[in-house]
């Protein structure tokens, strides 16, 4: 086994920790790698240490470009890539030395289009969430892989802790469904895309890449109009994607998306996005007959949110500070 795994790394801004991601990265027990680090229009001194990075592993590719977002330079990557497989990491983050060995050793124990694992957040303080660290090994066809990925409880819908044949890449980039505006919920679209194109997926359960917490991560920005639109975009897109066994996931992936972006604006403390949230639970309540398809408490939830929409934010709020319990805070 020798094929070459090209790893690709989206960087902006992240002057303090490419160059320790990068070494995760290099370390890497499975050697016939390339690391495609692509700046993507950095204002700090990402880009020169990048170069210093370059210039002392002969497998880094360091490519500069205008900033065009996360994927715009993830595809850039991919279009220069060279290896059989490919591979993301965050700029940010940082994976386990075995992690592609043991990728690319399942992928080809099963023959596999895709293979995955699991993932541990790591907190500024410490903390550190396993997802979910079962050790379980599942195999999964096209339609399994898909409904996995929509469902999100156990299959992670980021691209990092995924290994892909790079022929599942040809019809992406050759398509403009991959919408390169959109900047939260990208990797999961380009997820639902190549899983699309996957006969066969492997997934161990092992918490192979580190994703590293910070107060300054993307995932962590306060509410803004990308955060509460593009999520419903991703799934609308998804939804015109859908073949007759994928309906009903991509219907009820698409208004369960509605229900906690409205969650997420009611939770809002400047109360700032009135006509936004006015909006979506128009959404919500144009999807009624799909509502048989949440579970009894998000049935309850669209219920309310359509029922007694001046009352909702006071019972939700009161609901979210006693039940809620979120591993990603």
């Amino acid at each position: 086994m020798n094929e070459k795994i090209s790893i690709i790394i989206p960087v902006y801004n992240l002057e303090k920790y490419i160059k320790r991601t990068a070494e995760s990265v290099l370390k890497q027990t499975y050697t016939n790698i390339e690391v495609i680090i692509v700046d993507d229009g950095s204002s700090d001194e990402s880009w020169k240490i990048i170069q210093k990075i370059a210039d002392k592993d002969n497998r880094v590719i360091p490519i500069h470009q205008e900033n065009g977002g996360v994927t715009s330079a993830r595809l850039k990557g991919v279009r220069r890539s060279t290896g059989e497989w490919i591979g993301f990491v965050d700029g940010d983050d940082e994976i386990e030395s075995d992690m592609y060995e043991i990728l690319l050793n399942n992928a080809k124990r099963y023959n596999a289009d895709i293979s995955h694992c699991g993932y541990q957040m790591i907190f500024e303080d410490g903390r550190v969430n396993y997802f979910h660290n079962t050790g379980c090994l599942v195999q999964q066809d096209r339609t399994t892989g898909l409904k996995d990925l929509l469902d999100g409880s156990l299959v992670e819908p980021g691209l990092c802790n995924k290994l892909f044949h790079k022929n599942l890449f040809h019809s992406l980039l050759h398509s403009t469904v991959m919408n390169e505006d959109i900047k939260i919920n990208e990797d999961l679209l380009m997820n639902y895309l190549l899983f699309l194109n996957a006969k066969v997926s492997i997934f161990e359960d092992r918490c192979l890449y580190h994703y590293i917490v910070r107060s300054t991560s993307a995932s962590r920005e306060k509410l803004n109009e990308y955060r509460i639109f593009d999520p419903i975009r991703v799934k609308k897109i998804i939804l015109t994607l859908a073949k007759e066994e994928m309906f009903l996931p991509t219907q009820k992936a698409y208004i369960r998306t509605c229900i906690n972006v409205y969650n997420s604006i009611v939770l809002e403390k400047k109360n700032k996005y009135k006509s936004e949230k006015n909006e979506i639970r128009k959404l919500i309540c144009e999807k009624k007959e799909w509502f048989y398809l949440l579970s009894r408490k998000q049935q309850l939830l669209a219920h309310l949110i359509c029922e007694v929409p001046i009352m909702y934010p006071i019972l939700y709020r009161i609901y979210a500070k006693i039940l809620l319990k979120n591993k990603y805070v």
